[in-house]
């Protein structure tokens, strides 16, 4: 399934490995990707050639290191709403999937790259990952789910420690909170053991597979308003000078002078 901004392929049969390419931009999420991860996730859900997914990004840096931060300083708050709303159903996508997602991380998983890889069922990471929902520093809060699956995965406390600070954390430190299933040196560790943790799924019972998936989620209802209002909140947060501050002095690379207005 050739797409731009994403490679493709099997390396063994029935697990897919997703590579998000755009390593120039660390592998941002912009409208043209998330696009893109939208058509790719749909042929997984009908694709019987398809049992499981590694999804990693391209080259050491980065994982995903987040939303395309040029895209977001110019949305409305209409648009800003429009866009969480979407990645939030591609995003659920990702989570009810019935096959398996497991996220590779390397190097920076941050802001919308640590939630995708949170609507992932398993994470794996290398020594050198590091993640973290800096979206306060930029005037906003996370869209992309962050506020509700970081809260599932850490406990209250601790996501909103990292939340309200902004703070990035090691892969040893994911893992020890639980965000993180598994840390490994290189790269290739990491594809290997992905690999070798589907491969021992894939030898049980598909039904059996995609029902466990069902039954957790249903612990972890979508209708539940904290979504509604995440959402609600991160477009409303767009229409301030502290959101405009911020993302200007992100794309700067200055320090942000918040006035909190």
């Amino acid at each position: 399934m050739p797409m731009k901004n994403f490679r493709t392929h099997y390396d063994t049969p029935h697990i897919l490995t997703v590579t998000v390419s755009r390593p120039a931009a660390l592998n941002a999420l912009d409208n043209e990707t998330l696009d893109g991860l939208r058509e790719i996730i749909q042929e997984v859900y009908q694709n019987d050639e398809t049992r499981g997914i590694i999804l990693t990004g391209e080259g050491e840096k980065a994982f995903v290191a987040g939303a395309d931060i040029k895209e977001l300083s110019v949305l409305n708050a209409q648009e800003a709403l429009a866009l969480v709303e979407k990645t939030h159903r591609l995003f659920k996508q990702i989570e009810d999937c019935p096959k398996p997602i497991i996220a590779a991380v390397n190097g920076f998983a941050l802001g919308g790259g640590c939630e995708l890889a949170m609507a992932c069922h398993m994470r794996i990471a290398t020594e050198n990952a590091k993640f973290g929902q800096p979206e306060v520093t930029l005037g906003i809060i996370p869209g992309y789910g962050g506020t509700q699956r970081l809260t599932q995965l850490v406990g209250r406390g601790k996501a909103l420690e990292l939340m309200l600070t902004g703070d990035m954390i090691t892969a040893a430190e994911a893992k020890t909170i639980g965000l993180v299933n598994h840390v490994v040196a290189t790269h290739a560790d990491m594809m290997t053991l992905a690999t070798s943790m589907l491969t021992r799924i894939l030898s049980k019972g598909p039904l059996a597979v995609a029902r466990v998936i069902q039954s957790v989620n249903a612990g972890y209802s979508f209708e539940a308003d904290g979504y509604s209002a995440e959402a609600r909140n991160f477009a409303a947060l767009t229409t301030t000078a502290d959101f405009k501050e911020g993302t200007t002095a992100f794309i700067e690379k200055r320090k942000p002078n918040f006035t909190g207005k």
